[in-house]
């Protein structure tokens, strides 16, 4: 299923001549070149592109887990280029959920607590934390596995784990890291329409992915390549 694009008028983000350049030894590397891009809160927009083209370090970048060589990055009023160390912490903390490809649950512990130690920085009391845990599994149809370890559930289920971690802290957007590149196609399918779930209830969503089955269900496409982004959604 393909949504239709929904009218949005408030801005996620806006990146303006972002360039990014690593030195690795006798050489430069330039991940990102030149970088203009807007992205409306409330979208769903996936990132493609070859090996290398950058794709992870624009995520970086959205993520405030890294800066730019040059240029800027605003996350709603916050200029991520600029602001401080503490002040990025914070921003992570609770503006920003990550899902990552290798899920990244902890085996010793069950789905609820889980979700839980993605709440420890906010500094919530128990009641809230506890409130919240609720409520992410059971916005991710996890509810009666809560007290399960990630070896007792399934592959898609460890994922929507890490969805359900990602969003108990209410973040403004999710940037997600080929969420469905380790799950077969019935799985893919399943997380899909969790993310989708979310993204019709508000929550702005950037994925990157190799699976054009997962593109085409986003509102609008980019393609990164040697730096450079391009809009494909009508390609």
């Amino acid at each position: 299923m393909t949504l239709t694009a929904p009218t949005l008028t408030a801005t996620a983000y806006r990146l303006q001549g972002v360039t990014r350049i690593y030195r690795q030894r006798d050489r430069t590397v330039q991940a990102l070149a030149g970088v203009d891009l807007e992205i409306a809160a409330g979208d769903f927009v996936t990132i493609q592109g070859p090996t290398g083209g950058g794709k992870s370090t624009l995520l970086q970048m959205l993520g405030a887990l890294d800066r730019p060589s040059t240029g800027t990055v605003m996350l709603g009023e916050l200029d991520i280029a600029r602001a401080g160390n503490r002040e990025l912490g914070r921003v992570r903390a609770e503006q920003i959920g990550f899902v990552f490809q290798g899920f990244n649950l902890i085996p010793t512990l069950t789905a609820a607590e889980n979700v839980d130690m993605g709440l420890e920085p906010l500094g919530l009391d128990r009641d809230e934390r506890a409130r919240r845990v609720t409520e992410s599994l059971a916005r991710v149809g996890l509810a009666d596995r809560a007290d399960h370890r990630p070896g007792e559930l399934s592959g898609g289920q460890q994922q929507r784990v890490a969805i359900a971690r990602a969003v108990a802290k209410r973040p403004r957007v999710l940037l997600a890291d080929e969420p469905t590149g380790n799950l077969d196609e019935r799985m893919r399918d399943e997380i899909l329409d969790v993310l989708e779930t979310l993204n019709a209830e508000g929550l702005t969503l950037v994925v990157v992915t190799h699976d054009s089955a997962v593109a085409r269900r986003a509102h609008r496409r980019l393609r990164l390549a040697k730096g450079v982004v391009a809009d494909i959604t009508h390609a």
